[in-house]
């Protein structure tokens, strides 16, 4: 059976083969000749954490790193992340030929992924003022509530990011936090693809969404991003 999956571009990553694939078709993991030919995937064990590394080759899948972002600077390797809600983060400084691909849950956001992300790319060589970073499919404002736990988790600074909604319930858009987070660091550009995963079933996964439809909640979607060999 072919792979129906549909792979979504960002204009900011023009050049750069990169996708961030729809959850529809095969629910395995996704051939990287897609983007590279003759690529390696590489994916690690996401946690939820703020640790990033750089890599030169793939993980055995029962030896995957517990972190949350992946750079590198090897021709032939394309990074990969999954996610079914969290906010994936594809970065590039075309310049430098240095790739970073980051997963993005509230937790790992709040707690620095990006910025360790960023820093890794230069350990290789990138410039962050060249680096050009784009938001994939993740949950929108309107289908995010949150209770009070939540919302005590993050300082006054960040209320712009909270709705109120039902009584003792918040609304977190998620995505605006992601992209403040990433203007903060000075990047070349950043491009957030605004599409929610929540809202849209006949594309993407939603961990939330099946949760409330008490469905089986094991689906997720892939992004990813190469360098040609």
């Amino acid at each position: 059976m072919a792979d129906e999956r549909e792979v979504l571009r960002a204009d900011v990553l023009y050049g750069i083969p990169h996708g961030f694939l729809t959850g529809l078709g095969h629910t395995g993991e996704p051939d990287p000749s897609l983007l590279v030919p003759g690529g390696q995937l590489v994916l690690a064990k996401q946690v939820h954490s703020a640790k990033a590394i750089a890599v030169e080759g793939r993980f055995p899948s029962d030896a995957r790193p517990e972190v949350d972002g992946l750079v590198t600077k090897t021709p032939g390797l394309v990074l990969g992340i999954v996610t079914a809600d969290c906010a994936p983060v594809l970065f590039a400084d075309r310049g430098a030929g240095v790739i970073g691909a980051a997963h993005a849950g509230w937790r790992g956001a709040h707690y620095g992924v990006l910025e360790a992300t960023v820093r890794k790319m230069e350990e290789l060589g990138a410039n962050r003022a060249n680096i050009h970073a784009a938001i994939g499919p993740t949950i929108a404002e309107e289908n995010y509530e949150v209770g009070l736990d939540f919302y005590e988790q993050f300082e006054e600074r960040h209320a712009d990011f909270f709705r109120r909604g039902r009584p003792g319930k918040w609304h977190f858009n998620l995505p605006a936090y992601v992209v403040r987070r990433l203007e903060s660091l000075n990047l070349r550009q950043i491009d957030d693809l605004a599409l929610d995963t929540y809202g849209d079933p006949k594309r993407f996964h939603s961990y939330r969404r099946a949760t409330h439809q008490n469905a089986a909640a094991d689906g997720r979607q892939f992004s990813l991003i190469g360098l040609p060999a």
